[in-house]
């Protein structure tokens, strides 16, 4: 596969907490085999935090999705909930009101989030 052609993966996974360290760890050999290796620390959090909200927060099955085009990695998950969750505050902001961290470290970790 030419190194700049498009590809895009889709896991799915069942609605259990353990699918987590599942996504991670498929989305490293993904990048490892493109040779995005210098990606996979921060792409393995963004993706831990997206999986475990989408299961966490729903009842149903959840998906993990990587696509690479144009030079661009997106990560996405989603649940069986079909309400997007807001988007979080600041992280500052979340610690002081007991909130854990979770969508704020995507939002600081992601060069886009929608």
């Amino acid at each position: 596969m030419p190194e700049n052609a498009p590809w895009e993966y889709t896991l799915y996974i069942p609605n259990d907490l353990r699918a987590v360290t599942v996504a991670r760890r498929t989305l490293r050999l993904i990048l490892t085999m493109h040779g995005l290796i210098r990606l996979t620390d921060t792409a393995e959090l963004l993706a831990a935090e997206l999986v475990s909200n989408a299961v966490r927060h729903t009842k149903g099955p959840a998906a993990l999705r990587v696509r690479r085009s144009a030079g661009v990695l997106r990560i996405g998950a989603w649940g069986a909930d079909p309400e997007p969750p807001e988007p979080p505050g600041e992280l500052n902001a979340m610690r002081d009101v007991g909130e854990g961290p979770g969508l704020a470290l995507v939002k600081a970790c992601a060069d886009l989030w929608g």
